[in-house]
């Protein structure tokens, strides 16, 4: 069991489906609000998507990230921003093998396209984001012909992006071959220490909040490396505690799921909250950013 938990808030998602509840946020002052609120109640982490602030859908355009995270940084609380990369990998086919174009819902782009705020932020010299993620692999998104793909020269070509531009990869993996991935490239020598992995489960069709195969997946890391888990709707806060017991970190937050209870919405804040006491219950303390930046060894901003 861990000790010492990182608390990672998810706060808008790109999935239309989180603008069901009246906590959505999606202009980028209402998001970096949502984060600030997060972190005030106990999130070392924020992971940030941005929408466009008129239709609510979700959004990569650098100018939206720029804004939130200057938000965040100008407010004075301290908190590690993690901006997704994960953008731009969906792919949409019809029944008669046709690759449907953006009319069709399709947004697939190049891995430096997935990464283009994150190259901007950093090359402007100002807000550049503490930790973004590397989608680990391909799985299919529930129902239908709609599937994100993500290919080992991809993944491969993230993580050199990552640590050129001096930002911490978190990688999010999917299902077990994904971190079949994530160990060749440890043991290629392209991975810094600390590894920083999210075992992302339950998603419907990729891989399940099975317990015993979290843990054979987790059995497998080094011992350096920082690890989270995190499920989806109902089964969030029961992840919580089994992520801890498994001996990692926890993430939740509108992204993942948007309900204190059935039929009940709840924030950012009200989610990290729950997801705090959860921890504190199992003797555990969570940690603020500033011990989540030792612990993943990162530099101050």
């Amino acid at each position: 069991m861990r000790q010492e938990v990182i608390i990672t808030c998810a706060v808008t998602g790109d999935d239309p489906k989180v603008t069901k509840s009246p906590y959505c946020a999606s202009t980028p002052q209402d998001i970096a609000q949502s984060a600030i609120d997060a972190a005030k109640a106990g999130a070392a982490i924020v992971h940030i998507h941005v929408r466009d602030p008129d239709s609510g859908e979700y959004s990569m355009e650098t100018r939206h990230y720029r804004e939130v995270v200057k938000i965040i940084r100008d407010s004075g609380v301290d908190v590690l921003v993690n901006l997704t990369a994960g953008v731009g990998g969906y792919i949409y086919v019809a029944d008669d093998g046709r690759i449907l174009g953006a009319e069709g819902g399709t947004d697939f782009v190049s891995q430096e396209m997935r990464m283009r705020h994150v190259i901007d932020l950093v090359n402007e010299g100002k807000y550049a984001p503490d930790i973004c993620t590397v989608d680990c692999g391909p799985y299919n998104v529930g129902e239908g012909n709609r599937t994100y793909v993500s290919t080992p020269s991809y993944v491969r070509s993230g993580t050199r992006l990552a640590r050129e531009l001096g930002v911490k990869p978190e990688f999010e993996v999917f299902d077990t071959g994904h971190l079949a991935l994530v160990h060749k490239m440890l043991g290629e020598g392209m991975i810094d220490d600390p590894l920083m992995v999210q075992l992302c489960a339950s998603i419907p069709y990729a891989m399940p909040a099975n317990i015993g195969l979290l843990a054979s997946l987790v059995a497998t890391l080094p011992a350096a490396a920082q690890f989270a888990s995190f499920g989806i709707g109902r089964l969030q806060m029961p992840m919580v505690a089994q992520s801890v017991m498994l001996g990692g970190h926890v993430r939740v937050g509108l992204e993942d799921n948007l309900y204190l209870s059935k039929g009940v919405f709840g924030s950012n804040a009200q989610l990290v909250e729950r997801a705090r006491t959860i921890v504190e219950c199992m003797g555990a303390k969570v940690v603020t950013a500033e011990r989540a930046r030792e612990m993943l060894k990162l530099k101050a901003r």
